[in-house]
Parts: C-alpha cells; sequence; structure tokens
C-alpha cells in the first residue's frame, strides 16, 4: 500500500473521508472535503474521482438504511428519482473516462460557483411538510427529472448533488427536511453506485486505499445520519450552510492557488 501513497497520506485521506461522510450523510457536500483530499495526495484527477465515488457509495448506502429504517425516506418518490440518477450518471461517468486530466479539472472549477450560488439562495427552508398537497403527476414529473439532471451531475463533477437534491426535495417538493435528506440519500446510491460501477469496470480503483476509505465513509455517514435523524431541520441547516462554505472553499483553492 505504501507504494502507492506514504502512510500520512493515507491516514490523512482517511480522516478526510470520514468527515465528508459526517458531512454529507447530513447537507451533501460532502465530495467537497474527500475529494480535494484524493487529489492532494497527487492521484490522477480521474483515479481520485474513481475512489471517492467508490468510498462514497459505500457510506451513502449505510446512510441511508439509517434514514429508511427511522421512517425519514418517501420511498416512491426516492425510487422515481434514484431510477433516471442511474442513467445520468452512467452517461456522465462514461464522458469523465474520456476526458483529459486537465479538462476534468477545469470542469470541476467552473460549476462550482453555480453550484454555491444556487445554495445560497435556498437554503431557507420550512420545518413543515407540505408535500401532500402537492399534484401527484407534478411530482413524478419533477422526481424523474432531477434525477437524471443530478445523476447526470454526480456523474460528471459530484460535489453538491446530496445538497441539490436536498434543497430541489424540500424547497420544490415541499418534504421536511429530515425526510429530504432520506430521499437525498436513496437517490444518491443509485447515481454513486452506477458511477462507481464504471470505474471499477475501468480499472481506475485503487483498492488498497479505497476499502480503507470506504469504511472511515460509512463510519462518518452512520454518525452523522444519526445526528440529523435525533435533531431534526435545524441540524440540518447548519450543516447546509457548512456544505455551501465547503463549495466555496474549494473554488477558491482551485482558481488561486
Amino acid at each position: 500500500m505504501f507504494d502507492i501513497l506514504p502512510l500520512p497520506m493515507i491516514l490523512f485521506v482517511c480522516l478526510m473521508t470520514f468527515l465528508a461522510g459526517f458531512v454529507d450523510s447530513v447537507a451533501g457536500g460532502g465530495g467537497c472535503i474527500s475529494l480535494p483530499a484524493y487529489l492532494f495526495t497527487g492521484l490522477p484527477p480521474q483515479t481520485a474521482f474513481a475512489c471517492n465515488k467508490f468510498s462514497s457509495a459505500w457510506g451513502t448506502l449505510f446512510a441511508a438504511v439509517r434514514f429508511f429504517r427511522s421512517g425519514a425516506v418517501h420511498l416512491r418518490v426516492a425510487l422515481i428519482s434514484a431510477s433516471t440518477a442511474v442513467l445520468g450518471a452512467v452517461t456522465a461517468s462514461r464522458i469523465v473516462l474520456m476526458l483529459d486530466p486537465t479538462v476534468f479539472q477545469k470542469i470541476l472549477v467552473f460549476v462550482l460557483p453555480f453550484a454555491a450560488v444556487f445554495l445560497l439562495l435556498k437554503r431557507d427552508f420550512g420545518e413543515q411538510s407540505g408535500f401532500d398537497k402537492l399534484p401527484a403527476k407534478k411530482v413524478t414529473i419533477l422526481a424523474l427529472t432531477m434525477g437524471l439532471v443530478l445523476g447526470f451531475y454526480d456523474g460528471m463533477i459530484g460535489p453538491g448533488t446530496g445538497t441539490f437534491a436536498i434543497a430541489i426535495f424540500s424547497g420544490i417538493m415541499k418534504f421536511d427536511l429530515r425526510t429530504a435528506s432520506g430521499n437525498a440519500k436513496i437517490m444518491n446510491i443509485a447515481s454513486n453506485g452506477a458511477s462507481a460501477v464504471s470505474f471499477v469496470v475501468a480499472g481506475l480503483v485503487i483498492y488498497q486505499i479505497a476499502l480503507l476509505t470506504a469504511a472511515c465513509s460509512i463510519a462518518g455517514n452512520l454518525a452523522g445520519s444519526r445526528m440529523a435523524i435525533q435533531k431534526g431541520a435545524g441540524f440540518i441547516r447548519i450543516m447546509m450552510t457548512v456544505a455551501v462554505l465547503l463549495l466555496l472553499g474549494k473554488l477558491a483553492l482551485d482558481l488561486f492557488f
């Protein structure tokens, strides 16, 4: 393992993926921590992206199970969005595999400003659910569309996907933040899993690193999802603000350093 990365770097990535899992399980945006951490080690961008997808997919799975068991998931809506998220993520992952690494890095830089602005404008959500007042047909169309768009974004870029999903589930579909977070985890399983499989097939995942970071991601996701379920909307709002700041911080680092 140490011929790939030295021990201090491995410990650093493990710590960052734990923190990323904690943040991601609550409000999304964990990729703003974990992906830069992988890149900081000197791994090629596509390899870093592949390892990040592999580890985060496992963490998201465990968080989703905890949300589901607590009753914080509207399963029909979550599964509808997950179905198209798979299609979007697989398509985007294939595009990433064809990109030159420098092009890929530029995409990461230029997409994040739009991500940050969107999140800053959509961070005030009510604690009460108004989902039952929406027509079923409208909900289905929204779920299909958001799954496809966010699945593509997740497969192409990654950071911020979960936060966008929570914003749409809560701000547009009127779910309370707790259920919006649970729904987002189900959708993220589909997009993360589809992307991870694409990178596994392409042989880009370094398992000596990715298996360790997957364990750390699982631990972080379990800790974060427990806090979100227990503390509810107030805690989720705080973590969504953190996710916004992480997006902005990553952008600043990419642009100026």
